[in-house]
């Protein structure tokens, strides 16, 4: 099966606004880039003539797929191949993955979605606004923060936003980040950036910490749960036993592992994911994103 986006494609003005930048071309080692940045990992690349633009950190980027390389700006290419984390070891990663329907059919169908390293704050912010959200609201918020408190930035002739610094976000009111349509998710996100900015939390130090202890520093943040936390390891912290268990993870282990239980809990799930392997948080993501794509057409 194909896979479809449901991005936007930009304007033509925003297309002809990078006809100056210069493109390197670089081996892309098995990746898909449209899976990759539109499998729910990551909000904000959006669509632009054959490729994606967007930023990493505070680097604007046009990238584009051609046949199994990637053209990136001249310049950037080593910040393009970390981020995108094109040294995963892919066949060894899929050959660890235990050999039944449900998970073969995932990698099928997902293959080349590479888990990016994702800058820390960014993940953690951008997951906060994710709490009973769907991947194109996520997609709204993370654009409408960008937009209202981040630093623009210029690639060719077009203006881009980088994701606000902890110490803009903690210096807002709630009613300017309600109006980027967080709901409830605000205040969360707004004393979580003060608890980094205040230093509470400092989150560079959690890369030298065990994966559970980790896990239990982040779920200190407020609206941050297990789920959460296991979002922000595995996206941000390349902790690639951390399985995040949401609404399509859930489903898709319930009905496949679990189908003479379908009421176990969360827990029970996350235990059970160690079935999966050390790259459990590679096979999550696959699941992820063959149940999201998949389900409403098997109903």
């Amino acid at each position: 099966m194909a896979y479809r986006s449901t991005q936007p494609v930009m304007s033509v003005i925003a297309k002809s606004a990078l006809s100056a930048t210069r493109l390197s071309r670089i081996p892309g080692a098995g990746i898909d880039l449209a899976k990759t940045v539109e499998c729910g990992q990551v909000f904000h690349w959006t669509r632009c003539e054959a490729g994606f633009v967007g930023t990493i950190g505070e680097t604007p980027l046009y990238l584009e797929q051609v046949d199994d390389d990637l053209l990136v700006p001249e310049g950037h290419e080593a910040l393009v191949r970390h981020y995108l984390a094109l040294d995963h070891p892919m066949n060894i990663i899929e050959a660890s993955f235990p050999e039944d329907p449900a998970i073969r059919a995932a990698i099928r169908f997902s293959r080349g979605i590479r888990i990016i390293r994702q800058p820390v704050w960014e993940c953690l912010a951008t997951f906060l606004t994710s709490a009973m959200k769907q991947v194109s609201h996520i997609r709204s918020i993370s654009l409408a923060m960008r937009e209202r408190f981040g630093k623009a930035v210029r690639l060719g002739a077009l203006e881009l936003y980088t994701f606000p610094a902890p110490e803009v976000v903690a210096a807002c009111n709630l009613d300017d980040l309600l109006e980027c349509r967080l709901g409830f998710r605000a205040r969360n996100v707004l004393a979580t950036a003060q608890m980094v900015t205040a230093n509470e939390i400092r989150l560079e130090e959690l890369s030298n910490l065990p994966t559970a202890e980790a896990r239990r520093t982040l779920c200190r943040f407020p609206g941050v749960g297990d789920k959460i936390a296991n979002c922000v390891l595995l996206f941000a912290y390349e902790r690639m036993d951390a399985v995040p268990i949401d609404v399509w993870i859930g489903r898709a282990l319930r009905q496949t592992y679990f189908s003479q239980d379908l009421n176990v809990g969360a827990s029970r799930l996350s235990e059970f994911c160690s079935y999966f392997g050390p790259y459990a948080g590679y096979a999550q993501q696959y699941l992820f994103h063959h149940w999201r794509m998949t389900y409403r057409k098997t109903k």
